[in-house]
């Protein structure tokens, strides 16, 4: 970057054009804001490379859509992913992603200019741990009674109940006229469902007068709780270089727009001069393409559709009218 960026008491803002022309159907095109400053060997860049944000889209089926946000925390060591779905766009024009971290630990993402997820950074990231734990000094006591249904001690089982096979002979079934018992030895009806049989015997089930209900353990506060008033300073020691990471499984990824500033009404300005400027007549370009690939398409179906019929009419021999003899008709009675 021409400027180094460092976290304060101001925004961060970053955005940038993506394009996937190749009709993406699995990959990734994120960009990275990295610090190092003048150390920072940019020949070894990487995906082992640290960073401070990456920021991105993010697809893989039709299941898979999103658009990814993660950011460095020093405190935990750790890159951490929003855990909520952020959504993004997968179709084969431009499209703008603008990310905003705020001094007030809150965060914004636009798509195009519109906000598509807005937020607290402890709710949507795992920069803090919980407010309150289970209390370790509790537990469930043991005469506690979470048993919603007993069985009913005046519920007896039938006498004979376990006689009852689970199959009978087939009362409706006959000996065949043409059996014969020496030779194909003693007939035996077949077997079907016996109708009294009702499966292995339990008692009926009723209302335990000593339940309780679920048993839930006490929170008390977590003691390791601090509230962190700048986990918003991803680039608290300063941010240099922009890098970008591809994940993908066809090539034909575009960035343009690329802008990291302080202020998002530059960056929307900066937006309206350059990708904006050029949003319609791209899409009107992609909308003409796509019109003359489908006549394409449908000119060259309709041209196989006639070569097959051709094909068929070939089918009946190659026989023209030429191919008869009119002496060799019968044609009935003269007229």
């Amino acid at each position: 970057m021409s400027k180094t960026f460092k976290s304060g008491k101001k925004d961060l803002v970053i955005q940038y054009s993506v394009k996937h022309e190749q009709k993406i159907d699995c990959g990734g095109a994120y960009i990275k804001l990295l610090p190092g400053g003048k150390k920072f060997e940019s020949t070894k860049f990487g995906g082992d490379t640290p960073y401070s944000v990456m920021f991105g889209p993010d697809i893989c089926g039709s299941s898979n859509k999103r658009t990814h946000v993660i950011l460095h925390y020093d405190k935990k060591d750790d890159n951490l992913l929003i855990k909520k779905n952020v959504g993004t766009e997968d179709d084969q024009v431009s499209h703008l992603y603008t990310l905003v971290l705020r001094p007030d630990n809150t965060f914004e993402v636009f798509v195009d200019n519109k906000s598509v997820r807005a937020g607290k950074l402890e709710d949507e990231f795992d920069f803090l741990p919980a407010k309150e734990i289970k209390d370790p000094d509790q537990s469930k006591p043991e005469d506690w009674v979470d048993e919603k249904k007993i069985a009913d001690p005046e519920d007896k089982k039938p006498d004979g109940y376990d006689d009852i096979p689970m199959e009978i002979p087939d009362p409706d079934a006959s000996k065949p006229d043409d059996w014969d018992d020496e030779d194909d030895g003693e007939w035996e009806a077949p077997m079907i469902d016996n109708p009294d049989y009702n499966g292995p015997w339990s008692p009926k089930m009723i209302d335990n007068p000593d339940y309780k209900g679920a048993w839930e353990h006490p929170m008390i506060a977590n003691p390791e709780y601090e509230y962190d008033d700048n986990m918003y300073a991803v680039c608290k020691d300063g941010c240099t270089h922009v890098g970008f990471e591809l994940w993908q499984v066809k090539s034909g990824t575009i960035f343009d727009d690329i802008i990291v500033t302080d202020s998002l009404e530059e960056a929307q300005k900066f937006a309206e001069e350059t990708f904006f400027k050029k949003k319609d007549g791209e899409k009107e370009m992609f909308d003409e393409h796509q019109k003359k690939e489908k006549e394409r398409e449908e000119a060259e179906r309709a041209a196989m559709e006639d070569e097959d019929d051709m094909d068929g009419m070939g089918g009946m021999g190659g026989m023209g009218m030429d191919d008869f003899d009119m002496d060799d008709m019968d044609m009935g009675d003269e007229f």
